[in-house]
């Protein structure tokens, strides 16, 4: 099969660091060539993904997240080279809805945030000839109208991925600085329990940034360091070493790559029962899940119980990049087919 993958233009293939779409797009562009199809990326000049790549698309414009014509002009260059392709796979917002995409060629496109009212206009005008691919049972739940042809869970390179100990006693966060990641929460929750608590976060946009200054900042001290954004092996090695991740979410989440990536390292999640974290946490398994956050400080003591071993066979089974390349291939299969319709 000939598959063209786009992946948006703001973060290389794969991410050097924050990133989890373009980590995604890299592990479906390794399972795919490796499973021997021959796949097209279409990602920034700067990524570094062992595919053939589309020629001619700019690197990254630092600044230029969320701008519409970077975005437009990165699709138009992308499908002008997709003509040869047997489908493409589409994980940016505009090229679903490019007009002059190939003829004839079947897209799919993953739908990697919420359904706000805004996004549901949109990706319901583009299902009506577009394969609409959910990240979650809860996420398609909230689709409103759109058609949605399948729901894929995330899935990474467990090979990749070393299993810690959890010796380190402390906890963890790690996300965005961005309230909605619930990091003032899990800083409450780990003084609460008297853990201490290392926090690896991104915080590169405005907004990040005053949320640190204004509200995380002050609440640092001795028991609570913070790493910045780190690499993908020091975030396993951060995992791996603490008793539990603290994932005390304040919104709907779609998925949530930072939940398997701690399971894969053999550490229990301790957070709230929002968006997608049911569908990846086993609550009194693989970590606890609570609704009521003050009530997460005695559940995270209690996480050096649970079994660690359990937590990276959850992972095994059900969230490797081969079961996320295994199930987009038999969605591809149905699309060629003319079979859109839920499985």
């Amino acid at each position: 099969m000939r598959i063209g993958l786009v992946a948006p233009p703001w973060i290389p293939v794969p991410p050097p660091a924050y990133g989890g779409t373009e980590l995604v797009v890299d592990l479906l562009a390794r399972g795919l060539a490796g499973a021997g199809h021959e796949v097209l990326l279409a990602a920034p000049a700067d990524s570094t993904c062992p595919v053939p790549r589309v020629a001619g698309l700019g690197p990254v414009a630092p600044g230029s997240l969320d701008t519409t014509n970077v975005e437009l002009a990165h699709v138009i260059r992308a499908y002008e080279a997709m003509a040869g392709m047997d489908l493409v796979h589409d994980h940016t917002l505009a090229g679903p809805l490019y007009r002059h995409r190939p003829p004839l060629v079947p897209v799919v496109a993953t739908s990697h945030n919420p359904f706000t009212p805004l996004q549901t206009e949109i990706f319901r005008a583009m299902s009506r000839d577009v394969a609409v691919v959910a990240i979650s049972r809860h996420q398609a739940g909230t689709a409103g109208g759109i058609s949605i042809a399948r729901v894929i869970h995330h899935g990474m390179d467990l090979a990749a991925v070393p299993v810690g100990g959890g010796r380190g006693g402390y906890a963890c966060f790690v996300g965005r600085a961005n309230r909605d990641k619930g990091m003032a929460e899990a800083i409450a929750i780990a003084r609460d329990a008297g853990m201490p608590l290392e926090v690896a976060a991104k915080m590169r946009e405005p907004g990040e940034i005053r949320y640190f200054d204004s509200t995380i900042r002050p609440l640092l001290g001795a028991d609570v360091e913070f790493l910045g954004e780190i690499s993908p092996q020091e975030k396993y090695a951060l995992l791996g070493g603490a008793v539990a991740m603290l994932n005390p979410i304040q919104w709907d989440e779609p998925f949530g790559l930072v939940m398997i990536e701690a399971l894969a390292t053999g550490t229990p999640v301790v957070g709230t029962p929002r968006g997608a974290a049911p569908e990846i946490i086993v609550d009194g398994r693989t970590g606890f899940l609570a609704e009521d956050w003050r009530q997460l400080p005695g559940l995270l003591q209690r996480a050096a119980e649970l079994d660690r071993g359990a937590c990276r066979e959850h992972a095994e089974r059900h969230f490797s990049s081969r079961r996320m390349v295994e199930d987009h291939l038999v969605l591809y299969a149905d699309v060629l087919a003319g079979r859109f319709g839920r499985p």
